[in-house]
Order: structure tokens, then C-alpha cells, then sequence
């Protein structure tokens, strides 16, 4: 009735066959066409294609996004109460070892002598200078205070980041200073290295570097200023736990000074930091670790402290109420910063997944039947154009006739 029948075509072809198979096919909300009358084409393929390997990138990536981990940054007013705060410290100061005092006074009133708890090298500036100051190829590893260079902060960048401090602490285990460049026999020891960690009050404090009779008084010492120079080269100064492999701001920096009465002053702010892949940290409730109870043997956080540094630097007037030398002002911030790296649940990961390959199956399927109905558009107005002057040119023959 209907002229199926005619072009060899049953209606019964498109309706479902009884049986179990056929009562649950009626609950698919996506009925699909026989695949008899469907035509695979070499356009269809070819988007086909496109899409599975657009599906598979995107997959990919959020693959590894969840392998890699999110990091997270957690402020809290630290809780814990520390009494101890552990200075590290390698410097080399233009200056005999014996002309040079080093002194730590805090906000507690307490002076430590440094200069007995740390050690001290007589060595060579021409020594540190020629085995230290270039890398490889030029490059140099000590930079000057206040230049920029993009691979350092590149690896301060990097020392940021949980994954990295986590295998740079479990590397140096034994948080040893390495050795310094080896003195040639040409080499003059006009230089002191110092270097060494000692244990401070966990306040506000000073760690100077002066001259021997500059800054304190010492019975029948008194070193002539020509004999200054406060030129120095720093390899390390943290807080905390010696990670000798982590990049500080004022870590592998130089400074020089033609002139004797001079003065380096380094106001730091130290906050204490904890880098941790234990767990989620709940930024709203605020469950934080405490410092105190982390173990130097857990690999899977660590406690530091991170700190910003700016410098003034100026020449003296040579006078008694002056006093030149390299003072490092430090206040111990009120804060504890956890850098936390945390990876989702399998089942949120399943759910990303599902979601970018529907996602991009279903719109890759609109763009496609678009792309289809603009081909055929224009295939419709080409021909349309190409009947009108096929009409047109008949006519003019039968003019001619």
C-alpha cells in the first residue's frame, strides 16, 4: 500500500523480532538502523579516525594529570611550639680566619659563638673563584646578588615542588657540605671559609661577620681597615634540616667590594614549610601536621623552612660608631605553609574518562552530520548554477537556428 513492496523493501525489516533479545532492545533510548542499510564512506573513516585519536590524547592526559598528582598550598598559623631553630651555613669571607669574629645574638638575649661551633678554613678567593665560579662551558654556577638568571630560577622553581624535594631529601641523606676547590701552590690563604650548622633559639636574631675588634670589644686587637675586605662568596644558608641539595635565594651568590669599610646587611623572613605526600590536607578544617612529630626517616614529608631575602649593601664613614661586616637580620614568620601533592580517587578518574570520551564522541558526531549538510549545500548550488547556463547556452542555439 504504501509502494515499499515495490522497490523490493518490507517494513517488517525495521521492526524488532520477537524473543527476550527483542524485549530488552525496546528499552535502548538510541534506537540504531539495521546495518544493512547503512554505507560505510572513506569520509566517515577518515573522521572516524580523527575522533578516536582526539579521544584517546585527551584520555592520556588526564591519565597522566592524575598519575602526576595536584599540589595544593595550605596557610595556617603554626600551633606547634619549637624552641630550636638549626642555621646552616657555608661562606667564604675574603679575610684570614683569624681576623674575622662570628656571633649570633637574638631577641632572647642569648650570644652564641659561633665562631667556636662552626668550622673555619683558611683558603684561597682565587681558588673558590677559579674552580666555582664557571660550571661547564662557560656557564657560571655563582651569579651576583642581584642578577637575574633565568636558570636559577628555573631550579628554585623546581625546588618548590613536592616531588622534587622529596627525592632530593631522600638522595643526601647524609646532609654532608661538600668539599672545597683544592689550593694550588701559587695560591695565597687570604680567605676563610665557614662552614657548619649550629642550633639558635627559634626568635628573632642577628648572625653577623665582623672584623677582629669591630663590633666587640677585645683587649689589645685592633685590625687596621686597609686589612678589610668583606667581599664574600655564599654556597648555602638555609633553616631547618640541612637539604644541602635545595636552592635558596641566597644560595651559590657572590659579592665583592673594592672598598675596606663596607657593610652587607640581609633582612630574611623564614617560613616554616612542610612538603608531605601523606594524605589529603583539608583546607578547611584545618588538619595540618606538626612539625614536631614528623621523623627525620619519613621520606614522604618533610619539614624546612623557605625564606625571602632582600639586601642593602653601603660603604662606611670610617668612624667608631660605624661598624662594617655581613649581618644577617632573620625573623621567624607566624606561619606554616604545606605544600601538599594529592592525587584523586580511581573512581573520579573513571568518571573524567567517561566524560571526555562521550564528550568528544557526540560532538565529533555533530560536526560531522554539519560538515555533511554543508557539503551537500554546496554541491546543491553547484548544480543548480551549472542547470541555469546549461539552459541559458540551449537557448542561444535555437536563436542561431
Amino acid at each position: 500500500m504504501n509502494g515499499f513492496t515495490h522497490h523490493g523493501l518490507d517494513e517488517d525489516a525495521f521492526a524488532e523480532k520477537s524473543g527476550v533479545a527483542a524485549s530488552l532492545r525496546t528499552f535502548d533510548a538510541f534506537p540504531k538502523t539495521k546495518p544493512t542499510y547503512s554505507t560505510s564512506t572513506r569520509r566517515g573513516g577518515q573522521w572516524t579516525i580523527l575522533v578516536f585519536l582526539l579521544c584517546g590524547a585527551l584520555s592520556f592526559s588526564e591519565l597522566r594529570t592524575w598519575y602526576n598528582g595536584q599540589e595544593n598550598h595550605h596557610f595556617s598559623v603554626e600551633k606547634s611550639v619549637s624552641r630550636k631553630l638549626q642555621l646552616n651555613m657555608d661562606i667564604v669571607v675574603a679575610m684570614t680566619c683569624d681576623n674575622l669574629r662570628i656571633n649570633v645574638q637574638d631577641a632572647a638575649g642569648d650570644h652564641i659563638l659561633a665562631g667556636e661551633l662552626l668550622e673555619k678554613q683558611d683558603t684561597s678567593w682565587a681558588a673558590w673563584n677559579r674552580e666555582l665560579n664557571y660550571k661547564t662551558k662557560g656557564v657560571p654556577e655563582y651569579q651576583k646578588l642581584h642578577e637575574e638568571d633565568s636558570q636559577r630560577l628555573f631550579e628554585q622553581e623546581e625546588d618548590s615542588r613536592v616531588g622534587h624535594v622529596l627525592h632530593e631529601a631522600a638522595r643526601y641523606v647524609k646532609r654532608k657540605f661538600p668539599k672545597g676547590p683544592k689550593v694550588k701552590k701559587k695560591d695565597t690563604l687570604d680567605s676563610c671559609r665557614i662552614y657548619g650548622s649550629l642550633q639558635g633559639n627559634r626568635v628573632q636574631g642577628d648572625f653577623h661577620i665582623t672584623a677582629k675588634g669591630h663590633g666587640y670589644f677585645e683587649f689589645g686587637h685592633h685590625l687596621e681597615h686597609s686589612a678589610f675586605n668583606f667581599s664574600h662568596l655564599i654556597t648555602e644558608l638555609s633553616f631547618g634540616p640541612h637539604y644541602s641539595s635545595l636552592l635558596n635565594p641566597l644560595d651559590k651568590t657572590i659579592s665583592s667590594t673594592p672598598t675596606h669599610y663596607y657593610k652587607y646587611q640581609y633582612y630574611l623572613s623564614v617560613v616554616p614549610t612542610i612538603f608531605t605526600r601523606a594524605g589529603v590536607v583539608d583546607p578547611y578544617n584545618r588538619i595540618l601536621p606538626d612539625p614536631s612529630t614528623i621523623s627525620p626517616k619519613d621520606h614522604s614529608t618533610i619539614f624546612t623552612n623557605q625564606y625571602a631575602v632582600t639586601s642593602q649593601s653601603r660603604e662606611l664613614p670610617q668612624s667608631p660608631r660605624y661598624i662594617p661586616g655581613i649581618f644577617f637580620k632573620y625573623n621567624i614568620e607566624p606561619l606554616l605553609l604545606v605544600v601538599s601533592e594529592e592525587r584523586g580517587s580511581l573512581l573520579a578518574l573513571l568518571v573524567r574518562l567517561v566524560n571526555v570520551a562521550s564528550g568528544v564522541l557526540v560532538s565529533g558526531n555533530w560536526l560531522f552530520q554539519l560538515a555533511n549538510w554543508a557539503v551537500e549545500m554546496l554541491s546543491k548550488r553547484r548544480r543548480k548554477a551549472e542547470g541555469v547556463l546549461n539552459g541559458r547556452h540551449g537557448s542561444a542555439e535555437e536563436e542561431d537556428e
